[in-house]
């Protein structure tokens, strides 16, 4: 049942004609309140297939709200806490990307969409963990820079021919670095009939340890398509969606303390006051929004 603070806003968003995107990172109170919930790439694309709307409040961090602008130059795009970012796209720069091209002049360059602005202007294309294996597979070099998260550069580089080299060769998730083999082995014993699913931006033994690697909006789908009991090695309120969409089967986190503070900064008194003031508004300059639309549409053609 919602509270009166979500029923407010959900006046307040209808009197705006605003729709509210959260990713699955969100807590279960704003999962409640968004029109669609979704992983980065589901999420872009249902950015990209905004309509009929003004306002777009955007419930996750900083990079995915600037790709909604990216693809919807002439709506307003809110974030609710503007402190909400990603450390892991902040680890890779423009220069970084320039040097490495510098190093590599005849590969191409697919960023993960955890990436800034500026990084993505410097990319041919864009993936999601969703998407990677099948957008490398587009592309028409043999040599890929990829970046920033290294491990789903190694992950992805198993499915493909191509030579993928990670730049800056040390990005990750600070999330999900923190699993470890004795995590799954102590699921293991706990749950000894689970399914454990971890996700590609976890170390590489953990992957390999586990039953699935597969993205959230992976981990979705084969919840959805499959009975037991599932272990989930990413961010916490992932479950938070399976029990709002699934809620017949049984979850368990594969850490407890496995949470996205940066994510966690969107509260239900944020996005109200957001959608009152219709503010922190994402803007970008035309140049750069144009710069990296080309390659979130590449993506988004290469992923149908």
């Amino acid at each position: 049942m919602l509270n009166d603070l979500q029923k407010e806003i959900i006046e307040l968003k209808e009197e705006k004609n605003a729709i509210i995107l959260a990713h699955n990172y969100q807590k279960k109170k704003v999962q409640e309140i968004a029109d669609f919930i979704g992983d980065s790439l589901e999420l872009c694309q249902k950015a990209s297939q905004i309509e009929d709307k003004d306002i777009v409040v955007f419930c996750g961090v900083d990079f995915m709200a600037e790709t909604a602008h990216i693809l919807n130059p002439n709506k307003k795009i809110l974030i609710p806490n503007a402190e909400a970012d990603c450390p892991m796209a902040n680890m890779l720069s423009a220069d970084q990307i320039r040097e490495a091209k510098k190093q590599y002049p005849d590969a191409a360059v697919a960023l993960y969409v955890n990436s800034t602005a500026d990084a993505k202007a410097e990319s041919d294309i864009l993936v999601t963990s969703g998407n990677a294996k099948k957008v490398i597979n587009t592309i028409d070099e043999d040599t890929v820079l990829f970046g920033p998260d290294t491990n789903l550069a190694k992950y992805t580089e198993q499915f493909t021919d191509k030579k993928i080299i990670p730049i800056p060769g040390d990005g990750h998730c600070f999330v999900h670095k923190m699993f470890t083999i004795e995590d799954i082995e102590k699921a293991r014993e706990k749950y000894p009939d689970a399914q454990i699913i971890v996700h590609p931006e976890c170390n590489k033994e953990v992957q390999d340890a586990a039953d699935y690697v597969l993205s959230t909006g992976g981990m979705m789908k084969h919840v959805k398509e499959n009975d037991g009991v599932f272990v989930l090695g990413t961010e916490v309120d992932m479950i938070s969606r399976l029990e709002l969409e699934v809620p017949d089967k049984e979850y368990y986190p594969l850490r407890e303390d496995a949470v996205c503070g940066t994510m966690k900064l969107h509260t239900l008194k944020l996005i109200k006051e957001c959608l009152e003031n219709e503010e922190p508004e994402i803007k970008l300059s035309d140049e750069l929004a144009e710069k990296c639309r080309k390659s979130v549409e590449r993506m988004l053609e290469a992923s149908k």
